[in-house]
């Protein structure tokens, strides 16, 4: 049965009409500013189509309640507990009765919980209930916000779940969502990407007029028409009213909400400031009289006989600490065994060239075969304690001068570059000559000698290091923070790979 819902007016006169059969299939998506007229938009909908359809409306600020005076809707209180909404929504579409879900008074966490729960009953019903039913939700950004809020996770996504369902899956339970919103980038998308008519009115913003235009299939140029959009005037898209963006003007309405737009009104005579002052600081009689705090009742009294009992009870026995799930053992002892896995680690020559993820893995592995007691190193105490092995500086010798400097200015750099800096720093501390590059392009996991001499110039932009050649062409590296310099080395010479780790005994 075809049944056109007049809607209002478009250029030239002609009535605006929505196909409400095509908008059963097909969903709708109503979305402008606030004060744009949406609400009103949504009013205009529902007196027009309660006589062909039954309607269940979420509303969160109470505006449409009063359609059950003139129309007979039952209006639902929310303030009840999620599983009596469910159930109550199990007859709702059992026994074909339209209703308002009065959401009003609550947080916005209950009012997500009590949404998810009535739709979750909708959508629920029996297969023998499955009968037509608009399901209008006014802001919907609420229900169905795109990003976090301070809501708790687990409202959120009951109440975003039984949106989807509602706009996703509810075409073949009967359920016809129409979702209202004052912004599209507060809904969450897979909710609106499922509506195929679209009513765009008044929007201020660049990124809500660019998906509007977007939606309706319209240039970006053209959605600046939106900021001069009227109350009341919108943009229709859809199989339900028109293939082409059409402007309508929605018509009256034959109900009002209970709360309406502010509108100014002449102030009283103002009183003399005397007076003025004894109205605002003087109590009234009502907030002068004091209020009677009622305090909960004194406990009985406890008997001596009973005191002198629970003090006869003996106490009862502490609870024995539980065993720890890893042996103890003593902290030299256990970085001893760390210092031995990461010897083994360094002396195979392709270790350079993995990278720090893989290392980790085989550390985890070894240290598993080689039964070490006590709790991994993390990832992050992995990185730092391998870049000093490579070093080739034990993890004890931390303390002495310079060297605890030298850790602290690494750990400012990226973690792959950590090791060439504490190499080039140790050769520096103990006058030793400056690494080649093939050496520091070993210790950073690459075979190319140009790499060695960017990451030295990359130093020298942090103002870490300063190089210079003396007249032989041997390279020296003086580190200003750590008040020392290299000897003389060469930077064409091969790989040094002498560094190992010292013993823990060193």
């Amino acid at each position: 049965m075809k049944v056109d819902i007049d809607m209002g007016s478009q250029p030239g006169g002609k009535a605006a009409t929505l196909d409400l059969e095509e908008l059963l299939a097909t969903r709708l998506l109503v979305q402008g500013n606030s004060g744009s007229g949406k609400s009103h938009l949504l009013r205009r909908l529902l007196e027009q189509s309660a006589p062909w359809v039954q309607q269940c409306v979420i509303d969160p600020e109470g505006d449409f309640v009063t359609l059950a005076d003139k129309y007979g809707h039952v209006v639902v209180d929310a303030e009840r507990s999620e599983a009596e909404l469910t159930r109550i929504a199990g007859r709702i579409r059992q026994h074909r009765v339209s209703v308002v879900l009065n959401l009003e008074g609550l947080d916005v966490e209950q009012q997500m919980r009590c949404a998810a729960a009535f739709l979750g009953g909708l959508f629920d019903a029996d297969r023998d209930h499955w009968y037509p039913v608009l399901v209008v939700v006014d802001e919907a950004q609420l229900f169905a916000p795109a990003v976090a809020g301070e809501v708790s996770d687990e409202a959120r996504k009951l109440s975003l779940g039984a949106m989807t369902n509602l706009m996703c899956r509810g075409r073949k339970r009967g359920l016809a969502g129409v979702i209202a919103t004052q912004r599209l980038a507060k809904l969450a998308k897979n909710v609106a990407a499922e509506a195929s008519n679209f009513l765009m009115g008044r929007t201020f913003l660049d990124i809500d007029m660019a998906r509007a235009a977007d939606l309706l299939g319209m240039d970006r140029r053209q959605s600046e028409m939106f900021r001069d959009l009227a109350r009341g005037h919108f943009v229709a898209l859809g199989p339900a009213m028109s293939r082409r963006p059409l402007p309508v003007t929605i018509g009256p309405v034959e109900t009002s909400a209970r709360s309406t737009s502010p509108k100014l009104t002449p102030l009283p005579d103002a009183p003399a400031p005397e007076d003025a002052r004894d109205l605002i600081f003087t109590p009234s009689p009502e907030e002068a009289r004091p209020m009677a705090v009622r305090r909960p009742p004194p406990p009985p009294p406890v008997s001596t006989a009973d005191i002198l009992t629970q003090l006869a009870n003996a106490r009862p026995k502490a609870e024995e600490p539980a065993e720890p799930m890893l042996p103890i053992i003593a902290e030299a002892e256990h970085a001893a065994m760390i210092d031995e896995v990461l010897r083994e680690i360094l002396a195979d020559p392709d270790a350079a060239f993995r990278t720090v993820a893989v290392l980790y893995q085989d550390f985890l592995v070894r240290c598993r075969i080689r039964r070490v007691p006590g709790e991994p190193l993390t990832l992050a105490d992995f990185r730092r304690r391998f870049a000093v092995a490579r070093a080739g500086v034990d993890m004890s010798r931390e303390g002495e001068e310079g060297w605890s400097q030298a850790v602290t200015l690494s750990a400012g750099l990226p973690d792959d570059l950590q090791g060439v800096f504490l190499v080039i720093a140790r050769a520096a501390l103990s006058g030793a000559p400056c690494p080649s590059d093939a050496t520091i392009a070993r210790v950073y996991g690459s075979h190319s000698p140009s790499r060695a001499r960017r990451l030295l110039a990359y130093f020298e932009e942090r103002g870490l290091f300063v190089t210079r050649t003396d007249f032989r062409g041997r390279r020296v590296v003086a580190a200003p923070d750590l008040n020392c310099e290299t000897a003389p080395g060469d930077p064409a010479g091969p790989a040094d790979l002498s560094q190992d780790m010292p013993s823990a005994a060193e």
